[in-house]
């Protein structure tokens, strides 16, 4: 019997659901993995002529990152990374509906990159010595991972305030 109490009991219990901050985390790091391996599949088709192991060369001792390896734990570092970015969007734009903010996030997020923090990364030339496919490459990259994270996380804001709306108005339905 206790045993079949204890059952019911495990059933009856609801996983907490994540929180909208966890939500972000989890969006900043998939959106920096996933389209940072779109930005490397760029660079080996030679759409674009910047690897992620770009921001790796300039800390990173040995020659490791020059291959593989150093783009695939690039890869990684950028969704680390790219949760600094969705954590911002989500301070600052979280409550904009639309892809709109994310489109210009993106491209705001490409400035800083290509012209605010080129020199942390010499082997990255200045914007106007790129090739034009590696401009329109990264900067069309920046701006889907900006529409990719932004709208997913102005989403799951709307979500969130959706069931604390509908039963506010429920409860005005209510008392009239």
């Amino acid at each position: 019997m206790m045993a079949e109490q204890k059952g019911k009991l495990e059933q009856e219990k609801r996983e907490r659901p994540m929180t909208l901050l966890q939500k972000t985390l989890i969006i900043g790091f998939v959106g920096g993995v996933f389209w940072s391996l779109i930005g490397y599949l760029a660079y080996f088709f030679n759409f674009s002529e910047i690897s992620p192991n770009m921001v790796l060369i300039p800390w990173v001792a040995g020659d490791w990152k020059y291959g593989k390896t150093g783009n695939y734990v690039a890869i990684a570092l950028i969704g680390v990374i790219s949760i600094a970015a969705a954590l911002l969007y989500y301070a600052l734009l979280r409550n904009i509906r639309g892809m709109w903010a994310g489109i210009l996030y993106g491209a705001a997020l490409w400035a800083v990159v290509f012209y605010l923090f080129n020199p942390l990364f010499p082997n990255v030339q200045p914007v106007a010595d790129l090739e034009p496919n590696t401009v329109i490459t990264t900067l069309c990259l920046y701006i889907l991972y900006g529409v990719f994270a932004g709208y997913s996380i102005s989403f799951e804001t709307q979500e969130m305030n959706r069931p604390s709306q509908s039963a506010g108005k429920e409860a005005a339905k209510e008392g009239s």
